[in-house]
C-alpha cells in the first residue's frame, strides 16, 4: 500500500478577515479524486468557529490537486467547513454561490506584498526611509528593482505542477509587490485555485524567512494598494454582441455598492480613495479601457464585438474569491437586460 499525505486546508472564523488552516491526513492509496477524500473534523474552538463545550466542526473536501513541495504522494484538499450537522458554518462563503451549472468564468488578479519579517516592510524597502518612488518596478527586471523573484519563480512552477490554471506573473507597481493570475470556468473552481495558489505561496515564503501580506493599503502614503481585480463572464456576456446589454450589466452593479464592498475586503477603504488606479469607495463608474473606474470594459470586448468580460476592479487582495463571485453573479443576475436580445 502506498502512504499518502492529504493536506486538508479550510478557512477559520476569524473576523475581519479569514486566515487558512491546514492539517494533514495519512491514508493508503489514494486515488487522487476530491470524493474519496473522508469527511474529516476539528476543533473549531480553537478557530473560532464553535464553542469549546461543543467543538466539533466538519471538513468537506471539494477539490484536490497534487502537493508538488512533498515528498513521496501528497495532495491539496480544500475543504468547505461545516457545522456538526452537516449545514454549512457561517464562515463558509464557498456555500453561498449560486453556479451550479457553472456558467460563471472567473479570472481573478491576485495581488500580494512580500514582507521582510526582520523589518516589517515590503521585500526592497529601507528599515528606514523609503525606496525609489514607484514608476519602474512594475513589470521590472534587475536588482534594485525586481525583488524577491526568486520565491515568486518558486511558487509559479509550484502552483503548475499541482495542475493550477495559473495565465501568469507580474512584478506589481510598488517594490515587493507580485501578482498572478488564475482562470477557471465556474466560480466554485476559480475560488479553490484561488485558495489553494495562496497556500502554496504561505508555504513557500515559510521556506525563505518571508511573509506574504494580502492586506489592501500594507504602506500608507503615495503607493499602489493590493487588489484582486476580478474579471468576469456568463454566456450572456460572451455572446451577446451588444453595448446595450453591456450598459444594463454594469449599471446593475450601481445601487449595490454596499452589498459588493462588504464583501470586497478589510479596510478597503484605505485603498480605494479615487487615488493609484482606483474609484473612490463610495463611488461607482464604468468605462470601457478605464482603470481607475469601479468596473472596467476591457478593450478586448469591445474590439471583438461586444462579446467578452468585464473586470471589476475593487475587491482588495484580503478578499475571499468565493465572496466576491457570489455578490457578481447575484447582481448580474438583476440586471435588467433589453427584450431586443
Amino acid at each position: 500500500m502506498t502512504k499518502c499525505k492529504l493536506e486538508y486546508i479550510w478557512l477559520d472564523g476569524y473576523q475581519p478577515t479569514q486566515s487558512m488552516r491546514s492539517k494533514t491526513k495519512v491514508v493508503d492509496d489514494f486515488s487522487g479524486n476530491f470524493e474519496d477524500a473522508p469527511v474529516w473534523s476539528f476543533d473549531g474552538s480553537s478557530t473560532q468557529q464553535a464553542p469549546g463545550g461543543a467543538s466539533d466542526c466538519l471538513l468537506k473536501p471539494v477539490f484536490c490537486c497534487p502537493d508538488p513541495d512533498r515528498s513521496g504522494t501528497g495532495f491539496l484538499v480544500m475543504c468547505e467547513v461545516l457545522n456538526a450537522d452537516g449545514t454549512p458554518h457561517r464562515s463558509n462563503g464557498r456555500a453561498t454561490i449560486k453556479d451550479k451549472d457553472d456558467d460563471f468564468w472567473f479570472g481573478f488578479e491576485q495581488e500580494y506584498t512580500i514582507f521582510d519579517p526582520e523589518t516589517n516592510r515590503p521585500l526592497g524597502f529601507p528599515a528606514e526611509g523609503f525606496p525609489a518612488p514607484q514608476g519602474p518596478y512594475y513589470c521590472s527586471v534587475g536588482a534594485g528593482k525586481a525583488v524577491g523573484r526568486d520565491l515568486v519563480e518558486e511558487h509559479l512552477e509550484l502552483c503548475l505542477e499541482a495542475g493550477l490554471n495559473v495565465e501568469g506573473i507580474n512584478a506589481e507597481v510598488m517594490m515587493g509587490q507580485w501578482e498572478f493570475q488564475i482562470f477557471a470556468k465556474g466560480a466554485c473552481q476559480a475560488g479553490d485555485e484561488i485558495w489553494i495558489a495562496r497556500y502554496l505561496l504561505d508555504r513557500t515564503a515559510e521556506k525563505y524567512g518571508l511573509v506574504i501580506n494580502y492586506h489592501c493599503k500594507p504602506m500608507q502614503g503615495d503607493w499602489n494598494g493590493s487588489g484582486m481585480h476580478a474579471n468576469f463572464s456568463n454566456t450572456l456576456l460572451r455572446t451577446c454582441g451588444s453595448k446595450e446589454v453591456y450598459d444594463a450589466v454594469c449599471q446593475a452593479f450601481e445601487p449595490r455598492i454596499s452589498e459588493h464592498i462588504d464583501v470586497y475586503g478589510a479596510d478597503n477603504d484605505q485603498r480605494l480613495t479615487g487615488l493609484h488606479e482606483t474609484q473612490s469607495i463610495d463611488k461607482f463608474s464604468y468605462g470601457i479601457s478605464d482603470r481607475g473606474a469601479s468596473i472596467r470594459i476591457p478593450i478586448f470586448t469591445v474590439e471583438h464585438g461586444w462579446k467578452g468580460w468585464l473586470e471589476d476592479r475593487r475587491p482588495a487582495s484580503n478578499a475571499d474569491p468565493y465572496m466576491v463571485a457570489s455578490a457578481i453573479i447575484a447582481t448580474v443576475r438583476t440586471a435588467k437586460i433589453p427584450e431586443t436580445v
